[in-house]
């Protein structure tokens, strides 16, 4: 079965499989956890690659992005300028020292691609995350962006396959 990677056609079919999605969840949270997870990183390692994020960026047009101090300093240094220059114009910081980019989409989306693309922030480097463990743990996340992202979306669908999901 090829990979699904029209972003129209992936939004329609979300939206049917949302009862189907609801069953899968609660279905995979009886599941053995590392058994899953292993599948998933095993769809992850295949599909991926054969995904040009660089096509769609949805991602940069729907999530808050976490910053670290360190990505501040090497951003302000790869866009000649001060970190707080930087925080001014990019970065929202609470109280607490929390920081996120101030705008959604990110400042740095030019078209469907990153114009930060080797100093984007480990959030976006990490992005959508199937590559960690405890996949199960996180549903609600991934499902959140099953209609957005084709990477997860073609996981998602080849993961119900492999296991026998009906």
């Amino acid at each position: 079965m090829p990979l699904e990677t029209d972003l129209n056609r992936i939004k329609c079919i979300a939206t049917e499989k949302e009862p189907e999605n609801d069953r899968f969840k609660s279905f995979l949270k009886q599941q053995d956890v590392k058994k899953i997870d292993q599948l998933v990183h095993q769809l992850n390692k295949a599909i991926t690659p054969e995904i040009d994020c660089t096509k769609c960026g949805n991602c940069c047009k729907s999530l808050m992005i976490n910053v670290t101090s360190e990505e501040t300093v090497a951003l302000a240094v790869h866009l000649n300028l001060t970190v707080n220059d930087l925080k001014e114009k990019y970065i929202e910081e609470s109280e607490q020292g929390q920081m996120v980019i101030n705008t959604i989409p990110c400042h740095f989306l030019a078209g469907t691609k990153c114009s930060i693309y080797q100093q984007r922030f480990t959030e976006c480097r990490e992005f959508p995350h199937l590559h960690k463990s405890n996949f199960t743990g996180r549903l609600f996340g991934t499902f959140m962006y099953y209609e957005m992202c084709p990477i997860i979306f073609n996981v998602v669908e080849k993961l119900k396959k492999s296991i026998d999901f009906n």
